[in-house]
């Protein structure tokens, strides 16, 4: 594992496996990282993830699916989740409904604040990168260090607050976005997380996340 970390790739090699794939350059990468820069066995190992075939399917509207609950610690965190997919068929299927499980059960132990990187709001970015900032200063570290230094931070943050971005708790190798591709690629359909919301007993706070769409604008989401 710390051999194909150390693997150093082109980055030329990531944009056209990009290209070729329509997976994320996150994954992108890390396929040509375990195959060593080898473009056909990168691919290949993005397909067996279902993230070639999952790219390709992003763009089709996902107008079905179903809400799943999920309850955890005696009745103390519930858990309201709408999973999306293409077709009745689809969200009746069990693979489907245990994908719709799983994430609840994540959301649950997880606790995201948002569906995905699009969500976050511009001032939760700007208080994080001036925390990371005044960290790294105190630190004597030059200015165009620091700026290399926020990138990761902010990543980290990323997969703190948003689901998709989060390790999968049954599965910490992969992230939630990954473990939806994987179904994706084995059902055929696109699939897509829509909203959630978290309850939490004695938290006046409940988490109440949803993605951005051009059917649901800001002011019609709060409705």
């Amino acid at each position: 594992m710390a051999t194909a970390e150390a693997t150093k790739i082109d980055a030329k090699l990531v944009k056209e496996l990009r290209e070729k794939s329509g997976a994320p350059m996150g994954d992108c990468l890390k396929a040509l990282q375990e195959t060593k820069g080898n473009m056909e066995e990168a691919f290949v190992v993005l397909r067996k993830r279902g993230m070639a075939s999952a790219a390709k399917k992003a763009s089709r509207s996902t107008n079905e699916g179903a809400v799943g609950t999920y309850i955890h610690a005696g009745g103390k965190i519930g858990v309201l989740l709408e999973l999306n997919c293409e077709s009745d068929f689809v969200a009746r299927t069990e693979d489907f409904q245990e994908l719709l499980r799983d994430i609840s059960m994540h959301i649950a132990a997880a606790d995201p604040r948002y569906v995905s990187r699009e969500e976050v709001t511009q001032a939760d970015i700007d208080k994080e990168k001036e925390v990371y900032r005044a960290q790294a200063a105190a630190s004597g570290k030059p200015a165009n260090i620091i700026e290399k230094m926020l990138e990761g931070k902010m990543g980290k943050y990323f997969e703190e607050v948003c689901l998709l971005d989060q390790p999968f708790i049954k599965e910490q190798s992969q992230t939630v976005a990954q473990v939806i591709a994987t179904k994706v690629g084995k059902l055929g359909e696109n699939i897509s997380v829509r909203r959630f919301a978290r309850f939490k007993i004695g938290d006046p706070n409940a988490t109440v996340a949803q993605i951005k769409t051009p059917e649901a604008p800001a002011e019609e989401a709060q409705a």
